[in-house]
């Protein structure tokens, strides 16, 4: 199977994030299998998803991780031209969910496996794939758990998101919760026996605006887009009818940091400004969604020289968007982003990936073990 047989496979699973994933993990170990690499599934806490880790070449010796993630985004927009999990080619063009974000780089890994097998390598190239990485990277934090018994400690962790092929050292941290206010209902002409949640949550919507603003002041990096960290509320829902007191509302909120800025810090004001309506009478619940880190790779890293060597070109400082690299720096180990695709193309109507990409990215990759071989 070629580059584009591969990604026609793995785009016909509909494996949006949040749902059971047996069936791409378990034609990729299938797949794997069949080339003589050690496959390992590791199922999550969920029971029904599972991250999946492969290695080729020795365990035992430091080598280098090639990660993604399974999942994509729904694919329920009217605006697209064909059915989104039929992978459909218009000249360079190929269409459909996750092919940019980000199945086509599982595509151009999975490609270059005979030729890596067919290597005798010296150092090994594992694969990393996680699964719900578009609801807040939370498959792969278990993965990671499980490295220091599946090889030995890496030199670097590639993670294939979409960047033209080109290697990017840094991206924001996140972090991302829900606040519920709870009140109590009455009719709406007697507003003084009622706890109107709508009411009560415009303090804590108040505090996450004031907030915003204020971070756009500073700190700043300029390698990034925004300059600054920031916060926003994404969704607030409450009331059932306009005569009615709303006795909930619940809002969403994200923060984005730039490196050295915990982003769960910068959702602390809503937090206490929501917490201090319990002494009104309101019930508060405050749920965290989903957290990474920055991340920040030094421009003068071992692997930040070893992209640029099989790349081409110099690595970029930073993109706005986030991705599973933070965790692996967090947990000790050197990652930088490299994959095929553009980040524009990903989460909307018609995504599509250019062919030129899917090879130039399963090259990268053979060069990658060329330079693993003994």
């Amino acid at each position: 199977m070629d580059v584009f047989d591969i990604l026609d496979r793995l785009v016909a699973f509909p494996s949006v994030a949040g749902r059971a994933n047996a069936d791409i993990a378990g034609w990729i170990a299938a797949y794997l299998a069949e080339h003589g690499t050690q496959v390992t599934m590791l199922p999550g806490p969920e029971g029904d998803r599972s991250n999946l880790f492969a290695t080729i070449g020795p365990a035992d010796i430091p080598g280098y991780i090639l990660s993604g993630h399974m999942d994509v985004v729904p694919a329920g927009e009217p605006q697209w031209s064909s059915a989104p999990f039929t992978l459909r080619r218009e000249e360079e063009r190929l269409y459909g969910r996750g092919t940019t974000d980000m199945k086509g780089f599982l595509a151009a890994v999975l490609a270059a496996v005979p030729t890596l097998a067919g290597l005798p390598l010296a150092r090994p190239i594992h694969l990393a794939f996680s699964y719900d990485e578009e609801v807040g990277c939370r498959g792969v934090p278990h993965l990671i758990a499980r490295l220091a018994k599946l090889c030995a400690k890496p030199l670097g962790v590639i993670v294939g998101e979409p960047s033209g092929m080109r290697a990017v050292r840094g991206h924001k941290g996140k972090a991302a919760a829900r606040v519920t206010i709870k009140g109590r209902s009455g009719h709406s002409s007697r507003p003084d026996l009622g706890l109107n949640a709508i009411h009560a949550m415009a303090g804590a919507l108040s505090a996450a605006v004031s907030e915003a603003e204020r971070l756009t002041r500073g700190p700043l990096n300029p390698a990034f887009e925004p300059p600054y960290s920031s916060l926003q509320a994404g969704v607030i829902m409450g009331g059932q009818s306009v005569n009615i007191i709303p006795d909930s509302c619940t809002l969403d909120l994200e923060a984005r940091a730039i490196p050295g800025v915990d982003p769960a810090s910068l959702l602390a004001p809503v937090k206490e400004r929501a917490e201090a309506l319990a002494a009104e009478g309101f019930q508060i619940e405050w749920t965290p969604m989903s957290a990474y880190p920055a991340l920040s790779l030094p421009q003068d890293a071992a692997l930040a020289g070893l992209l640029r060597e099989l790349t081409g070109e110099v690595p970029l400082a930073a993109v706005s968007f986030g991705t599973e690299a933070g965790l692996y720096q967090a947990a000790g180990l050197d990652a930088i982003i490299c994959g095929p695709g553009d980040i524009g193309r990903a989460h909307k109507p018609d995504e599509y990936i250019l062919a030129s990409e899917l090879t130039a990215c399963q090259r990268m990759i053979e060069a990658l073990g060329a330079r693993c071989a003994a």
